[in-house]
């Protein structure tokens, strides 16, 4: 017989009874404490985002609104800042046609007039043939679409295809000085025609 490293056993030879974690008595249960905060962590974080889901989703659902007091959206330059209607006519000469960022973030063109003044519109630059940025060129008068050889009059108006639609304009504005672009709603006055793009 081999003597037992680990002491002597009581009589009998079985083990000492585990300690049992609660009292049959008291119902005391010793990390009840710590099980109380974790369930409350635990309810807490998924509580947070359950409340804030549907606030999301409904803000994400629900389309936006525009600008207060129909001003329209104010033109950025290529470096974000706001174009200022006596800056842009400062630097640009007359027949200038100049890109800033317009309606949904599209390349739109302000067109200085020969008595340097903005034109009471604005010209969208997406290629109405499969979305290419429209280039104007002074040359020929005209944006001619790189792409595909699609080709605008001054005003945008489409006179060589493939592109089979004019380029969708905006109505220029002013507002404390700053140029505003909104949506064209009244008859296109270069086809006579309802606007394809409201």
């Amino acid at each position: 017989q081999f003597p037992n490293p680990f002491g002597p056993q009581p009589a009998g030879g079985a083990p000492p009874p585990a300690q049992a974690p609660m009292s049959a008595s008291t119902g005391f249960v010793p990390d009840m404490g710590r099980r109380d905060m974790m369930n409350a962590l635990l309810t807490g974080s998924l509580a947070g985002p359950i409340l804030v889901l549907p606030a999301v989703l409904i803000s994400f659902l629900v389309p936006a609104r525009s600008g207060g007091g129909g001003g329209g959206l104010v033109a950025k330059d290529a470096l974000g800042n706001d174009v200022k209607v006596a800056d842009w006519i400062k630097a640009k000469g007359p027949g200038d046609r100049s890109l800033v960022q317009g309606l949904k973030g599209d390349a739109t063109y302000l067109i200085v007039n020969d008595d340097k003044t903005l034109e009471k519109f604005g010209v969208n630059a997406v290629c109405t043939h499969l979305g290419c940025v429209v280039p104007w060129s002074k040359s020929a008068n005209k944006f001619c679409c790189p792409c595909h050889g699609s080709q605008y009059d001054k005003n945008g108006k489409v006179v060589r295809g493939p592109a089979p639609l004019s380029l969708a304009l905006a109505v220029r504005g002013e507002s404390d000085g700053k140029v505003t672009l909104a949506t064209w709603t009244a008859t296109d006055f270069r086809t006579g025609e309802k606007p394809w793009w409201k």
